[in-house]
């Protein structure tokens, strides 16, 4: 079974045309502004500081490597005809086996070598990086922030985003999936009504590049067909909006015809032999850092390949000095007296302690925790609520035990160290089938250099339209028994919709 998650100073934007391009035909209108509370100067700053982590944190190429230039070259002629603020545009390459591409905030873009192995030709790949340009030219990352900053959400639970991705415990890595890399990254995790609008903006930016704009919808039905929604990580920041062959060619044909439009170069076949044989990393492995020896990878934009120090990206280095802004909580802190408050999610709801804060992700999720119970090293205490959709629905009792293992299986595999303790089993919440299993992990807490166990109680409640609903319950080994009751109060508010 396969598990993809549910659905991270305003600037008038104008069709600005560099060169001696023609006026561009394109139908789509960018949207008026979304709320922003970065002017186009912080956008910038904020996204250099994210591009400096993804070198220190990331496998890329340096820009003499072959590949980095033709991506360059390609990027070159989208931003040529690419409207609104001239952002400062620049191109680099993952060696990441991972099927994804991402633009950061400011214009940095960073496409995975798995990307341009799985492009059939050139006009599928520049259709990815002109879907990816979208969304800089419409802000959508700065625009996620500003929710995320307006509702009090990971920012308001101490960085929680960055916590939960830098963590060894249960959360580990649910908030940087769209980049398979402990960067916090969450704003990136795109909306389906964003998405649509870079799909559209992006075709049209294929066709006034001299590109058959048919290679963005293309690429994108390639990958889908060959892996389906859930097999391949560009579809964990790049969901569907639905129909997307239809509403972009619907698009296309409202532009006039060209004749001779580029679909493939010489340039093209020669940069994805190239990539057919260039080493790549999992997640874990980059993770891992032993890629930082090889001196085969650039530690700053547009700098030489070199042996980059593991103090500046190692994760396992970050959690350990990290790590000190997570203590234990008292009885008290802890919040197991509290007065339980109601929570009214997207897909659910479910009750919480007054003292606890809360965080909403863009895709539907929702962290609790209590004052003090997260840091930069993770979550130590707390309950997060996610959902899951499987490519057969859950339909009964066997069904739902094995969506449960697979939750239970992908948390392991991108946690090391946590294992399942106990057996599985079936009992009700509310009415609804549900199952309940234990895992066991290291927690961000730590005494005299020794990571603290952790003991995670994973619950899984099946919907009426056959997805699941989960919940991770967080706590340090030795507080589990304390908190035991006060999960089990909240388990008993949660509610499906």
């Amino acid at each position: 079974m396969e598990l993809t998650y549910f659905g991270k100073k305003i600037v008038v934007f104008v069709l600005l045309l560099g060169g001696t391009t023609s006026a561009a035909w394109a139908r789509f209108k960018i949207p008026p502004p979304c709320k922003n509370a970065f002017s186009t100067q912080q956008e910038e700053t904020e996204g250099a500081k994210y591009a400096g982590e993804i070198f220190k944190q990331m496998p890329v190429l340096p820009d003499s490597s072959p590949i980095s230039q033709y991506v360059q070259q390609v990027g070159k002629k989208l931003v040529a005809v690419t409207p609104g603020y001239r952002w400062p545009y620049n191109f680099h390459v993952v060696a990441s086996d991972e099927i994804n591409a991402f633009a950061l905030p400011g214009g940095a873009m960073f496409v995975n070598v798995g990307a341009i192995r799985a492009a059939e030709t050139e006009s599928q790949l520049a259709g990815v990086m002109a879907h990816e340009l979208s969304h800089v030219v419409m802000r959508h990352s700065t625009c996620n922030m500003t929710k995320q900053q307006s509702v009090g959400t990971w920012a308001a639970l101490g960085q929680l985003g960055a916590a939960i991705a830098l963590g060894n415990g249960a959360l580990g890595s649910l908030a940087s999936q769209g980049i398979g890399i402990a960067t916090g990254l969450s704003f990136l995790r795109m909306s389906r009504d964003y998405e649509k609008q870079a799909d559209l903006l992006g075709a049209d930016i294929l066709y006034d590049a001299g590109y058959d704009p048919r290679g963005l919808p293309q690429f994108f039905e390639t990958i889908e067909a060959k892996y389906g929604q859930g097999g391949a990580q560009i579809f964990s920041d790049h969901p569907n909006p639905g129909n997307r062959m239809e509403y972009v060619n619907a698009e296309i044909a409202s532009l006039p015809r060209k004749s001779n439009p580029t679909v493939t170069t010489a340039a093209f076949t020669r940069a994805r032999d190239l990539a057919s044989k260039e080493k790549t990393y999992t997640s874990k492995e980059m993770e891992a850092g032993a890629w930082k020896k090889s001196g085969k990878y650039a530690l700053v934009a547009g700098g030489p390949a070199t042996v980059i120090p593991e103090t500046t990206g190692s994760s396992q280095t970050q959690n350990q000095t990290q790590a000190a802004g997570a203590a234990r909580l008292n009885r008290a802190s802890l919040g197991i007296d509290d007065p339980l408050v109601f929570y009214n999610g997207q897909a659910f709801s479910i009750s919480y302690p007054k003292s606890w804060r809360k965080g909403e992700g863009q895709n539907g999720s929702v962290a609790f925790v209590p004052q003090d119970g997260a840091s930069q090293a993770g979550i130590a205490y707390g309950a997060i609520v996610e959902g899951a959709r499987f490519q057969a629905p859950v339909k009964n009792a066997n069904d739902l035990q094995q969506a449960t293992t697979a939750i239970a299986r992908q948390m392991s595999q991108q946690n090391d160290g946590m294992t399942v303790s106990g057996n599985m089993q079936s009992t009700t919440v509310n009415g609804r089938p549900a199952a309940t299993v234990e895992l066991r992990g290291r927690s961000p807490l730590s005494s005299g250099g020794t990571a603290t166990p952790e003991r995670d109680l994973l619950v899984a409640i099946s919907r009426p339209d056959g997805a699941v609903n989960y919940i991770i319950f967080v706590s340090p080994e030795p507080d589990y028994a304390t908190l035991k009751p006060l999960f089990a109060r909240m388990m008993g508010s949660f509610r499906v919709r």
